[in-house]
């Protein structure tokens, strides 16, 4: 008897042991700071500006987000800009982390009033995003969905604006890990 509630008891610690180290929403061990590295673009297509550029996504305690692409400000004048997607998350009951973020994009103003070299607003997106939790380092988006608004359009509402294609490609988050490595360097 006494053999089998060991057994037992070591087969339950396994399970829940098994559960936090693959990750789960609920387990508050995953909010903090993650990136991911998007491809090398060639800006202008003829090697004079090739950017590396990057995705800080910040998930905070409390259920917000903040996600900054470095790309953004990147000859704002030429091409246009946008803002940082700010939003909210929530666990769902399966584990996985759902998030909706709104952001803003800015065009080369074409109102003959502005004379001088500006930008103009020239539409919303509100995204939603599944994220499965692999571990307190690593998320996988695993869905996204983005709605388009015209400037003129309520980004809030949940059902306005133009829905966009299912994307289900895996994009893999990285935690940025606190790191005194370049500080005890020679």
């Amino acid at each position: 008897m006494f053999r089998t509630t060991i057994l037992a008891f070591a087969l339950l610690l396994t399970l829940t042991a098994g559960t936090v180290i693959a990750g789960d929403c609920n387990n508050d061990n995953f909010p903090g700071s993650y990136t991911r590295i998007d491809a090398a673009q060639d800006v202008f297509g003829d090697g004079s500006a090739v950017h590396q550029y990057v995705y800080q996504l910040n998930l905070g305690s409390g259920g917000s987000v903040y996600q900054f692409w470095t790309g953004l400000p990147d000859y704002q004048l030429t091409f246009g800009s946008g803002t940082p997607t700010i939003g909210s998350w929530v666990c769902r009951p399966d584990g996985k982390l759902l998030v909706t973020v709104i952001t803003s994009t800015f065009a080369p103003a074409s109102n003959p009033n502005v004379t001088t070299p500006d930008l103009e607003l020239a539409s919303y997106f509100r995204s939603t995003f599944l994220f499965k939790v692999n571990n307190k380092n690593t998320l996988t988006r695993i869905q996204a969905r983005t709605r388009t608004y015209a400037a003129g359009q309520d980004p809030t509402n949940p059902t306005g604006g133009t829905l966009g294609a299912l994307s289900t490609t895996p994009i893999t988050y990285n935690r940025l890990v606190p790191s005194d490595a370049d500080l005890l360097a020679p």
